[in-house]
């Protein structure tokens, strides 16, 4: 296997899988090519995250690995800390638990709770108590109320806990209590810049190193050497689908004209269509769905020829990403840019980062 490059890391199972098996021959194909880390997306169909992270965990052997993301309000906190302790020592400590807000019209639509920043807090610390072999009694704070948590008296883990942030309120909530930040896909430059800072910012004022604080980018990777309809499939029906989804943050994040998006909503096609655009949509009616995206919207991704993506992957780091996840494509699509990228990759800079990608170098 080649020198891993642990400033690098990418999805397994991108987009609809038609298998999780599908994931063995990514994982060991990311690990021979040397990308440092595998990032674990759920979706309540075939990508269940537990049982993916065993599995990834169980066919690697040093790839670092991490949820992003589950929710904490889809299993008891006694199951999602147990499922991190088993990952913790199946792995040799290469895992972090990953945890994001979700999206509320779909836990509305299921019947669960809405997450607030104050419950992903409070559950942050708990995890880390029970990790830490502790038993709580008679908890009662913003995640929850429990007459008894308990793991294992002996425990006495470090498992880091990395978060997906995309407004303020959770960009400073990753900055002081959690050990990464995951950003979110088709950050414009400034959007960028202005998130990374706001972690650091919140670590510093938390008291803690802001270099403790790992940032990650999550950067569509998609290059020209793909087939067209897999390009628009990456590209525009990946952000058709966001903007179905949180559009209104999306647009308020990158400081986009919200016209844009009222008439995107407002299109016959769009506003009758059943499901993800990017799952089911055909290339016609992606092409179709192209001419209501401006295409400054879609130019926050590296695209191109792999020197092109390569240029547009070291900027993320150069706007202070520690991190970036080669989003939306699998090792195979990823093999020319990765190649591209390590014939250029900055001698020494990133020897530092541990394998783990919820780690900072102070806390190996």
């Amino acid at each position: 296997m080649t020198e891993p490059m642990n400033e690098l890391a990418f999805y397994t199972l991108a987009g609809a899988p038609e298998s999780p098996r599908d994931l063995i021959e990514e994982v060991q194909m990311a690990e021979e090519m040397g990308i440092g880390a595998c990032f674990i997306s759920e979706r309540f169909n075939i990508k269940e995250a537990a049982t993916l992270s065993g599995a990834v965990g169980a066919v690697s052997n040093r790839i670092g690995i991490a949820t992003a993301a589950t929710n904490q309000n889809t299993r008891h906190p006694l199951v999602t800390a147990a499922y991190a302790t088993t990952m913790h020592f199946l792995t040799g400590g290469r895992f972090s638990l990953g945890l994001g807000r979700g999206i509320a019209l779909m836990f509305d639509a299921f019947g669960l709770p809405r997450i607030k920043t104050a419950q992903m807090e409070d559950f942050a610390n708990l995890m880390r108590r029970l990790w830490k072999g502790e038993t709580i009694i008679g908890h009662d704070g913003p995640a929850g109320s429990w007459p008894l948590l308990r793991l294992d008296p002996a425990f006495d883990a470090h498992i880091p806990l990395t978060m997906t942030a995309f407004g303020p309120n959770s960009l400073a909530l990753g900055g002081r209590t959690y050990d990464s930040v995951v950003l979110h896909t088709f950050f414009t430059d400034e959007t960028m810049d202005r998130c990374c800072r706001t972690v650091k910012a919140a670590a510093e004022q938390a008291g803690r190193d802001p270099a403790s604080v790992r940032v990650w980018s999550c950067f569509a990777t998609i290059g020209d050497h793909l087939p067209y309809p897999v390009r628009l499939k990456k590209t525009v029906g990946r952000m058709a689908t966001y903007l179905q989804a949180y559009g209104d943050l999306m647009v308020k994040t990158n400081n986009w004209n919200p016209e844009v998006l009222q008439r995107f909503r407002e299109d016959e096609f769009v506003a009758n269509f059943q499901g993800a655009i990017d799952q089911v949509a055909t290339t016609e009616e992606l092409e179709r769905v192209a001419e209501l995206i401006p295409e400054e919207w879609l130019s926050a991704a590296a695209t191109g020829s792999p020197d092109q993506c390569v240029d547009k992957i070291q900027g993320q780091f150069d706007l202070g990403a520690d991190g970036v996840i080669l989003h939306g494509a699998s090792p195979s699509d990823l093999a020319p840019i990765v190649a591209a990228y390590r014939s250029r990759r900055p001698e020494g800079r990133f020897d530092h980062l541990p394998a783990n990608p919820g780690l900072s170098p102070g806390n190996l």
